[in-house]
């Protein structure tokens, strides 16, 4: 199946919202992580979404060009290639761009699903997230404002954030945020709903307590009741249609039973990073100790090509974070709800 529409990304959402479950969304960062992913959802036969970051583009784009949007349409254009071989609806989505970087991330790919659509083909990714949490609530809605109209020209969806999603990702730190900056209000809810609703759809990365990285259980206080209460602020005043499709960031580690309360609260999308970094390196790790003699020349031998080939390794790699993504298949309840072949 190549990579949904956004007339078929919209209905992936509604679908989630409707049957309260959530698509794992996963950052990738090569070839060898989007298969991984491809692999995760058709063994679930569950739909997905595949995202790159920043950081994530300029890996891609290699050592020497170091350009994160460049590396970003790499990574999707492989992506659009290598879905028409799986039975399963995949969106494409970007991760965090603050607003020092819209400029030289998002802005570049709007334009270059542009050219895309001029030619006929379809949308070069369905979805962008701007994270301009780190600015007051009226400048973030306003800048929020501009990019949703922008995006809605080109049938993309608009992911935006309020509140601060605590911990370290991707270079950016925000460990040291103030306790409160981690649980959004009903009020700024219903504020992102009134501001963004006229213009376009969006998705909204509400923070509940959400801590990037991965922590011991216990250790990280969440508190879905954030969302049910944010929710119930806007209903109440707008409709049960006001209901927003809410993003969970910052999930490592968290309670079977957390997760999916939240997604009785309008949860339609579940970042997925940390977890799957460590299930694709630990069989990389586990294979150089079982064969060090082999990945190394040691003490003047030849060593062994079939181990250092990285062809080896990079197999279990794929399979170790293709198996992590199956659980969070499981966890989001996504598992054997493909809409393949039904839109």
């Amino acid at each position: 199946m190549p990579i949904a529409t956004p007339k078929q990304y919209a209905q992936m959402i509604d679908a989630a919202q409707k049957g309260d479950y959530a698509y794992a969304a996963v950052n990738v960062t090569s070839i060898v992580t989007i298969n991984a992913a491809l692999k995760a959802f058709a063994d679930s036969k569950s739909d997905g979404i595949i995202q790159v970051s920043t950081g994530g583009g300029e890996f891609a784009s290699g050592l020497n060009v170091k350009d994160m949007a460049f590396g970003a349409i790499c990574l999707a254009e492989y992506a659009h290639r290598a879905a028409e071989k799986y039975n399963v609806m995949v969106a494409l989505h970007t991760d965090h761009c603050q607003p020092g970087k819209v400029e030289k991330f998002m802005r570049p790919l709007v334009e270059e699903t542009a050219r895309r659509r001029a030619k006929g083909l379809n949308n070069l990714f369905q979805s962008h997230m701007l994270d301009a949490s780190e600015l007051p609530l009226k400048e973030n809605m306003e800048l929020s404002a501009k990019w949703l109209k922008i995006c809605k020209e080109q049938e993309i969806i608009l992911e935006v954030e309020a509140g601060v999603v605590g911990g370290e990702e991707d270079g950016v730190d925000h460990s040291h945020q103030p306790k409160d900056k981690l649980y959004t209000t009903p009020e700024d809810m219903v504020t992102v709903y009134e501001t963004l609703s006229p213009i376009g759809r969006f998705m909204f990365a509400a923070t509940f307590g959400n801590v990037h990285g991965h922590y011991k259980p216990g250790a990280v206080k969440l508190r879905p009741d954030i969302l049910k209460n944010g929710q119930a602020a806007v209903v109440a005043k707008y409709g049960e249609k006001a209901k927003m499709d809410l993003v969970f960031h910052g999930g490592s580690g968290t309670p079977l039973e957390e997760i999916r309360e939240t997604l009785a609260y309008g949860v339609i999308k579940m970042n997925i990073d940390t977890d799957t970094q460590y299930t694709f390196t630990r069989p990389i790790v586990e294979h150089m100790f079982k064969n060090y003699e082999g990945v190394l020349k040691v003490d003047g031998e030849i060593g062994d090509k079939k181990q250092y080939d990285p062809r080896t390794y990079l197999k279990k790699a794929e399979a170790g974070m293709a198996a992590r993504l199956v659980t969070a298949c499981n966890d989001l309840c996504s598992n054997g709800k493909t809409l393949f072949g039904q839109i």
